[in-house]
């Protein structure tokens, strides 16, 4: 059995952590309010992208003028999967659950005969997926120096995939992350963007009547299409970001209320034996003395 200056000690060290769980909480706290409020503000731009390219690209998807972003290579055995997470842990089963998502899409398609290649964006998703797809990975983004998430970074990310498709590295971009629902509540999503994919409905909700465009509609694509895919990108960045802290905030107060707990138990626990201790020592002080 433990001495009562070793329980002194674990109590002492549970609510130092309870300390720091707190704090961490109060922190992602304060900051989900504004990750949420970019994500949310993030999301009609993002949506309206997605219905002009739809009604754009509706008649011209299968054409021969067609851009390769819209209308792919002709192949689909080369795939790249862009996974992004955070930079950092403590945030429950934010990081993993992207990650397992992941894992799964990359090993039905190599179940399927395709070749897979992976970019991580965030430390903790290359940290993961290294162990088992380390040959697979062909690129890494890490946004660790980065405070504030800018549309910089998501074109920078841009620039790298649109680059490795030009090269012909790969036939279909799937973006994986998690849309922020509430605190506790975060879903891992699995989004293609290239070739870029209109939403469900869009050829429907397209106009029947005939329009000419002016530029073209192909000049037109040529410039939507690699913006489409640095705001799909920072969409998920922005995503991620109140994801994050919605996962780490109730998982610290998770950690908060179990170290409440065993707080409780070591206290509980460390006046039983000091008790038992003091009961002990009046029985022989008192067996003694009848002795005597």
């Amino acid at each position: 059995m433990a001495s009562l200056k070793d329980m002194r000690v674990r109590i002492a060290a549970t609510k130092a952590t309870q300390k720091i769980t707190k704090a961490m909480q109060m922190v992602a706290a304060s900051k989900l309010r504004r990750a949420q409020m970019a994500a949310e503000a993030a999301r009609p731009f993002a949506e309206r992208m997605d219905r002009v390219l739809g009604n754009i690209a509706a008649g011209m998807a299968a054409s021969e003028g067609a851009p390769k972003l819209l209308a792919g290579t002709g192949r689909n055995q080369v795939h790249l999967l862009i996974v992004a997470t955070g930079e950092r842990g403590l945030a429950g089963a934010f990081n993993s659950s992207i990650v397992r998502l992941a894992r799964e899409h990359a090993n039905r398609l190599m179940a399927e005969g395709k070749e897979v290649k992976i970019l991580t964006v965030g430390r903790k998703g290359h940290e993961q997926l290294r162990r088992l797809y380390e040959k697979n990975i062909v690129d890494r983004v890490e946004l660790r120096g980065v405070r504030t998430i800018g549309f910089t970074n998501a074109e920078d990310i841009a620039r790298k995939v649109l680059a490795l498709f030009e090269q012909g590295q790969f036939d279909v971009a799937t973006l994986f992350y998690a849309r922020f629902k509430t605190v506790v509540q975060q879903i891992p999503t699995a989004q293609q963007i290239i070739p870029a994919k209109p939403p469900e409905g869009a050829a429907a909700a397209a106009p029947t009547a005939a329009y000419e465009y002016e530029p073209e509609e192909e000049e037109i694509l040529d410039e939507l299409l690699p913006r489409y895919v640095a705001v799909q990108i920072f969409r998920a960045l922005l995503e991620n970001a109140a994801s994050f802290y919605g996962s780490q905030m109730s998982a610290m107060d998770n950690a908060t209320r179990n170290a409440g707990e065993m707080i409780r138990k070591q206290t509980l626990t460390y006046n039983r034996t000091r008790q038992a201790m003091i009961t002990k020592e009046l029985i022989e002080i008192i067996s003694g003395a009848e002795a005597l």
